[in-house]
């Protein structure tokens, strides 16, 4: 799955009708979370740990929703509140799983920092089936990214889960309006170094005008057997740096998916090819 680092766009990529959102200026960042994230970490014992993931389907929010920090036991830390005006869950579900088959379209999510995607050929087979759920197009696979997630290029492995096996109360998770993007991550940097585990976490709710995602990362982390497992070793902590990098990237990356998909949405009428 190891491919070069792209920024440029090939011809026949240039013909593609949704090629114009790549050329097209990068939305400005979220200014309201970026000024919580520029305040510096925050206090760790309003983290959310990963075996609470279920109080989250509750009504209200958490004492901080957007944040990072280094946790006690070592591991990182980061809580995003992103807003998706004009954006449905159906949206959401549509994008996740029509980004993963080809470079371009993860490119124009934010062009800045995303280059380049794989998938299986067994994965694409299961994307491009007809019967396949919208969820099941990307919940149980595997995303193969070249990214800069804010703390330089990196290949990462995403393997994504279903709410079940993430670890939800699904009677707790399908009594509300959710749609959930989460699943382990491999990571390692182009610069070198050891690979590095971590758990994300999307987590979609329906609000007035739009959508909101409840985003967690754990890094250290992966979910096992429907549980949250530390696989960092104990004498090892994350600098507060890796945190602080990706939660300002998740702004940029998902300001700009929420200035884009409405329109995107609605130009491909919601298919995937």
């Amino acid at each position: 799955m190891m491919k070069d680092a792209r920024k440029e766009l090939t011809g026949a990529e240039e013909e593609k009708a949704y090629a114009k959102y790549f050329r097209q200026a990068i939305a400005d960042p979220n200014e309201e979370l970026m000024e919580i994230l520029k305040k510096g970490p925050m206090d760790p014992a309003y983290a959310l740990m990963p075996e609470d993931i279920n109080s989250l389907l509750d009504p209200g929010y958490e004492e901080i929703e957007t944040g990072f920090c280094t946790l006690p036991n070592g591991a990182g830390y980061v809580a995003v509140n992103n807003r998706f005006p004009g954006v449905t869950l159906d949206m959401v579900n549509w994008w996740f799983a029509w980004h993963g088959l080809e470079d371009l379209r993860y490119m124009l999510w934010f062009n800045r920092g995303h280059h380049g995607i794989d998938v299986s050929a067994e994965d694409r087979r299961i994307i491009l089936d007809p019967a396949t759920p919208m969820e099941a197009k990307f919940q149980g696979l595997t995303h193969y990214v070249i990214e800069d997630a804010g703390n330089g290029i990196e290949d990462i492995q995403i393997s994504f889960l279903s709410p079940e096996d993430f670890g939800f109360d699904m009677d707790k998770f399908n009594s509300g309006r959710f749609a959930l993007v989460a699943g382990n991550g491999i990571s390692q940097s182009r610069a070198g170094g050891p690979k590095a585990p971590a758990v994300m976490m999307h987590l979609f709710r329906e609000v007035p005008g739009g959508v909101e995602s409840r985003t967690r990362f754990w890094m250290g982390y992966h979910i096992i057997g429907k549980k949250p497992i530390k696989l960092l070793p104990d004498e090892i902590k994350i600098p507060v740096q890796a945190p602080m990098g990706l939660a300002f990237h998740n702004v940029e990356e998902y300001s700009n998916l929420a200035a884009i998909l409405p329109d995107l949405y609605r130009e491909m009428e919601g298919r995937i090819f």
